[in-house]
């Protein structure tokens, strides 16, 4: 992690305790962590069955928590005025069907509470819960799994339910199609919960079987940019939703459960028998899963300085084919390429968010004006551009202070 992001981690935690004795005039007894990702590359592909590469940041959502002596949940947040509480047992008559009366922001502590109840005998202890986080919102880092995480992790200590890193994801992928709306697959909460210092996860998301991939960035000369476009996106409305209808409709008429199924070879007669525009979704998400292969094979056989066209290729496909790209992605990723970039792509669902740049050290500032220039040149919003490291999942951070 690096001394900035450290700093900000840090500020981020006692933000979380300190807004915890502010709404609830108590302490709370312990604090729990998780961080947002980057995707390095597979994008679309995990609700396709397929593969994927995240990685998880040291940006992270820090959750302060508190059993209740009633069976209450209450939930705050330094992004939100409002502290929301809501019974235990009104739960399951909320998520999913009325899931509209919750505000959005509180539908991810509160569905994971919900997701999780599943799991106990009876009703549980209620609990106090405070979320500050430094994981930037809108741009692609899957902030959402950063807080659904969090707060699964201190929930399934306190609550003593026992239940392991993957299944705690499961969870929060539960809690974000049906308590929030939003269509995702799991690969955000995945990488959120068995994130490892220095690698990546490659995750199969159809048998949820993962490997650490080593990605030897530092050892390489290598920093990992954030471009984030400041361009705000949200999955559980618009085009992602179209996207996946489209997946599905190709698999149905190619005659398989998944685009998982379907190979290159298949394209040809995907394109005989699809819509030009059902074609090339599905043509996205095919090639897509094998550049993930291809990427996990060049990392370990060459190191992360060959991947550089395997990143590009990622973003053209999702440019031209499963078209989420924005003019700012696009910006971020030429310009990026044209000062010197090793590879680019936009990362995260689309339509807005953040692209990727890996980048020599001593080519981050060129790479960084570069692109705030073209930026302004464009009369786009300033991005936020920033380095991201490849951290540890989910975990308590503290005990009560």
């Amino acid at each position: 992690m690096s001394d900035t992001a450290a700093s900000a981690a840090s500020a981020a935690s006692a933000d979380a305790a300190e807004l915890f004795a502010a709404a609830f005039a108590a302490a709370p007894s312990g604090l729990w962590s998780a961080p947002g990702r980057v995707n390095l590359i597979g994008e679309h592909t995990d609700y396709n069955d397929g593969f994927v590469l995240p990685f998880a940041i040291d940006h992270r959502t820090h959750a302060a928590v508190a059993l209740r002596a009633d069976a209450r949940v209450r939930v705050a947040s330094t992004f939100a005025e409002e502290t929301v509480e809501v019974p235990l047992v009104e739960l399951n008559d909320l998520f999913p069907s009325r899931r509209d009366e919750i505000v959005e922001w509180a539908r991810y502590p509160l569905g994971i509470a919900w997701a999780l109840l599943a799991h106990a005998e009876g009703i549980p202890a209620g609990a106090d819960i405070a979320i500050a986080s430094d994981v930037p919102v809108g741009a692609g880092l899957s902030s959402s799994a950063a807080i659904e995480g969090a707060v699964a992790m201190a929930l399934n200590e306190l609550w003593e339910l026992g239940l392991s890193r993957r299944e705690l994801a499961i969870a929060g992928r539960r809690a974000e199609n049906d308590a929030v709306g939003a269509p995702t697959g799991i690969m955000d909460q995945m990488a959120s919960m068995l994130g490892q210092s220095d690698a990546a996860t490659f995750l199969d998301c159809r048998s949820l079987q993962t490997q650490s991939v080593p990605l030897g960035f530092a050892a390489a000369g290598l920093e990992l940019l954030v471009m984030d476009t400041r361009v705000k996106h949200q999955h559980s409305t618009g085009g992602y939703g179209e996207r996946r209808a489209s997946c599905e409709l190709g698999a149905a008429t190619m005659g398989v459960s998944s685009l998982r199924d379907l190979v290159v070879d298949d394209l040809a007669r995907a394109e005989d028998i699809l819509d030009d525009v059902t074609f090339r979704r599905v043509r996205h998400v095919v090639t897509e899963n094998e550049r993930v292969l291809d990427t996990v094979e060049v990392l370990r056989a060459r190191g992360p300085l060959a991947i550089g066209a395997l990143l590009l290729d990622s973003h053209a496909s999702m440019r031209d084919d499963f078209e989420i790209s924005v003019p700012e992605l696009d910006t971020a990723v030429a310009t990026s390429m044209a000062a010197g970039a090793i590879g680019a792509r936009m990362t995260g669902g689309g339509f807005g968010g953040a692209a990727i740049a890996l980048v020599r050290h001593e080519d981050v500032t060129a790479v960084t004006e570069a692109v705030t220039v073209a930026f302004a040149e464009a009369g786009f919003a300033p991005p936020h551009i920033f380095a991201v490291h490849p951290s540890a999942g989910a975990g308590r951070v503290t005990s009560a202070h």
